[in-house]
């Protein structure tokens, strides 16, 4: 089983509650976990999904109760066990993982006024507003206020500039001083943000990841930079996985299907599942999010369906549960 929290606070403004109550570390199942290399993120592989995702479950993390349950034979042997209103499974493992969306951007402002201005190449690669910043600003106190940060292993983020000022913004270390030895997380004034550069010393590594990016084509706003560019603003950020320096995923001509993102968002649940790290953020974009997570939640109940459904809001952060049936 692996887990994604989603807390469904929005944090643009006071923050609205506290889950970290829920957040309790428990013990975790090992020898059925499959730890095979990276997925594959071509776009000869964009939206071919293993069967084994039909195993796949989600559920929001402040409805289940993780129970271990002892067998007693030669050894004991400790069976999580996930419930949740209307189900109950038993897992093969599980991780606990944190999920964001972006703070508000440029585009989302134009954007909500007129959708026709996200046709517009001003908005190319859009980066965050000042109160988008404000935005991040209270979900990074949040975090570490509840003591999330010190549990989160790895942060997961989509290659574009918005999604990495917030990952950086929320889950970075504090200013970087000059004549540190380690590379900025975020340099000074990265996207023309006038914010200072942030450190990468105490907190996770960051790694960059094309398969939770944006609804891809059509829209300037979701097409990325190149890798060369980004490594200048954004040092510590482990584009590796990355395969190419220029955006061959994005098409000026071609807007990519609901069910290609679905398709897509499949694939990243499943290299998630793959990642020998416990707990892991992502943060990534209301269509991706909405459209992967809405494939889930069939064997709950309507409200909770609906709740893994309910789109994003800019910088919601939402914990989940997710399953391996298998």
């Amino acid at each position: 089983m692996a887990s994604l929290f989603l807390s469904g606070i929005p944090f643009s403004g006071a923050v609205a509650g506290d889950l970290s109550s829920s957040y309790a570390p428990v013990p975790r199942l090992r020898e059925h976990r499959r730890l095979s290399s990276s997925v594959v993120a071509s776009s000869a592989t964009l939206y071919d999904v293993d069967p084994s995702a039909t195993r796949l479950s989600l559920y929001p993390l402040h409805r289940t109760k993780i129970i271990h349950v002892v067998h007693y034979d030669i050894l004991h042997l400790f069976f999580p066990l996930v419930l949740c209103r209307d189900s109950s499974h038993r897992i093969s493992y599980y991780d606990y993982n944190l999920q964001v969306r972006h703070a508000q951007g440029f585009h989302n402002v134009v954007g909500n006024k007129d959708p026709r201005a996200y046709l517009s190449y001003d908005l190319l690669d859009a980066s965050l507003t000042p109160f988008g910043w404000d935005q991040v600003d209270n979900l990074r106190e949040h975090v570490r206020e509840t003591g999330l940060l010190k549990k989160i292993e790895l942060v997961v983020t989509s290659p574009l500039t918005r999604t990495m000022q917030t990952a950086g913004g929320v889950f970075g270390g504090d200013a970087y001083i000059d004549g540190v030895d380690a590379r900025p997380l975020m340099v000074t004034d990265a996207g023309n943000s006038g914010r200072p550069s942030i450190s990468s010393l105490d907190c996770p590594p960051f790694l960059a990841f094309e398969l939770c990016r944006e609804h891809l084509g059509v829209n300037p706003c979701d097409k990325r930079r190149s890798i060369g560019e980004y490594k200048s603003l954004f040092p510590a950020i482990d584009f590796s996985l990355i395969e190419t320096n220029e955006d061959t995923w994005w098409k000026e001509d071609y807007r990519e299907r609901y069910d290609e993102i679905a398709a897509r968002g499949l694939k990243f649940m499943q290299w998630l599942r793959t990642r020998k790290e416990n707990e892991i953020a992502v943060v990534s974009h209301a269509g991706f999010l909405f459209r992967t997570l809405n494939q889930f939640g069939d064997d709950c109940c309507p409200v909770i369906k609906s709740e893994i459904s309910t789109i994003f809001a800019n910088c919601e952060l939402r914990s989940f549960v997710l399953v391996d049936r298998g």
